[in-house]
């Protein structure tokens, strides 16, 4: 379904991805672990052209690209079927909840707002928020701003989400609330790639686990061959740190 080759990017003279490769089959929820400032927010990023890499190449079904000669076409396709879910949320602050979630649908989808609030009032019900819909952002706390960008992602109908670690910016007791959605859609069956450093969370819900260290894809394999039985060096240093999972 998703195929990236050989991705290098680079911020000056820093290099953040050297080279990387990565299959993702239809159904695969791919949980990305890893230290911090090893190219996974940045890999998620150059699948919908947020970064652009300066070179590597991009496979999704039939839209195939070179990065190092973007096609606006297929940039375009690639970005109408994936969407994002930030650290940051990144929610309209002067829109309410309910039109924070009809807004692609009606900007980038064209959708009609009689169609559009029906399908946000869908979403936003999956995700335990159909008692916020009038509410603004600033009455929210930190994981009902997290839920209203999962439904915004969710009300497009990609064919991939990507969660860019999503709860990091949450505070300890509100990080339960976005997992059990989070676990909900993708169990779903939608394809997922989850930036996290939720290792007992990756565990459980993810088909396998992707290590990156050092701007590359080091390790892969199921969570068990990953969590239980890790042969790569570098990956059992980093699960026996602070990240190792309880």
């Amino acid at each position: 379904m998703l195929e990236i080759k050989n991705l290098k990017l680079s911020y000056g003279n820093t290099q953040v991805l050297n080279g990387v490769d990565l299959s993702v089959n239809r159904g695969d929820v791919v949980s990305i672990i890893g230290p911090s400032g090893t190219g996974k927010t940045t890999l998620l990023k150059c699948i919908n052209y947020l970064a652009r890499p300066a070179s590597g190449t991009i496979a999704f079904d039939q839209v195939r690209m070179d990065y190092r000669k973007p096609d606006n076409t297929a940039v375009q396709a690639i970005r109408l079927r994936t969407a994002m879910v930030f650290q940051q949320f990144n929610v309209f602050k002067n829109m309410t909840v309910i039109q924070n979630v009809m807004d692609p649908l009606v900007v980038v989808q064209r959708k009609s707002k009689d169609e559009a609030r029906s399908i946000a009032l869908q979403e936003l019900e999956r995700v335990g928020l159909s008692n916020k819909i009038d509410s603004y952002p600033s009455q929210l706390s930190g994981g009902q701003l997290q839920r209203t960008g999962i439904a915004r992602a969710l009300a497009v109908k990609p064919d991939v989400m990507l969660f860019d670690e999503p709860t990091s910016s949450l505070d300890p007791e509100l990080v339960g609330e976005v997992l059990k959605v989070i676990r909900d859609v993708t169990s779903s069956g939608i394809t997922s790639l989850l930036v996290t450093h939720e290792m007992q969370f990756a565990k459980n819900i993810s088909n396998r686990i992707v290590f990156m260290d050092r701007g590359v894809v080091a390790a892969q394999g199921s969570p068990a061959e990953i969590f239980d039985t890790p042969s790569n060096p570098r990956l059992a240093q980093f699960l026996s740190s602070e990240h190792s999972i309880q």
